[in-house]
């Protein structure tokens, strides 16, 4: 089984082709956590990092997962760059469960949180020149059930920013915020986030106390009335990976 967690489509595209090459079934993280899937012989996990971390919602998602230790279970990581202490932290969750992560690698996409210091995440597009030769090793280590972490290494400067202090202004500052004089109540950002943590009130987006700060609402807003970090979400910088629709994003 692959679960995924993704906001704008990478980490979904991601999984997806890991799931279709593997025969495997596909899953949102945030639906299997607290199913029972101990009979399931390989478990792949398939998430983005944010501030090279994981992103907020994970831990507590991951901590919930009925796996068994038996289980081949992998990480696959989408970041801009550097995957950070996303591994890492990921294995240490789960050893708490008395799980092993047995493999783990990343693939560079765009940077969807580009968006909130004013730069255009679709001009990152050359990166997926990249992809298909990372997930062909991928897939061939996989199906070896090869037993190797790539990219598992402990980054002080990444646990730093991982810090509650630090991460929880970093939400503060950069989680989206809804201008409701642009709102038209279209429901779109209730219907793509990842959380449920979106609703309407006199037809007017209200964003809860549980932003993981995945942006999904911020792309995906037709009227561009989400902004982050005070950066207006202009049509043109706003991003969803090329190979994924906005109702695949939905359909959880």
């Amino acid at each position: 089984m692959i679960l995924y967690f993704s906001g704008t489509g990478n980490s979904l595209a991601i999984a997806r082709q890991l799931a279709e090459q593997l025969n495997e079934r596909l899953t949102p993280l945030v639906d299997a956590a607290g199913v029972d899937m101990t009979n399931e012989k390989r478990i792949g996990l398939v998430f983005p990092t944010y501030d090279f971390n994981l992103p907020p919602a994970l831990p507590e998602m991951v901590s919930r997962l009925i796996i068994s230790p038996k289980s081949y279970v992998f990480t696959v990581v989408t970041c801009g760059s550097m995957a950070g202490n996303c591994i890492w932290e990921m294995r240490r969750i789960l050893r708490k469960k008395g799980i092993e992560l047995a493999y783990s690698h990343k693939v560079s996409v765009p940077d969807n949180s580009a968006l909130a210091f004013g730069r255009n995440p679709n001009k990152q597009l050359k990166k997926f020149e990249r992809v298909p030769a990372r997930m062909e090793q991928i897939i061939r280590e996989l199906q070896a059930e090869s037993h190797t972490l790539h990219y598992s290494w402990f980054s002080l400067l990444s646990w730093l920013l991982g810090r509650p202090a630090i991460e929880n202004g970093m939400i503060h500052c950069l989680g989206p915020k809804v201008n409701a004089d642009k709102c038209t109540g279209c429901n779109t950002c209730v219907r793509v986030c990842p959380m449920n943590n979106i609703s309407l009130s006199d037809e007017k987006a209200i964003i809860g106390d549980n932003c993981t700060v995945c942006l999904a609402c911020v792309h995906a807003c037709p009227q561009q009335t989400i902004r982050t970090n005070g950066q207006e979400a202009r049509k043109e910088r706003q991003y969803r990976h090329p190979d994924i629709k906005l109702k695949d994003l939905i359909k959880r």
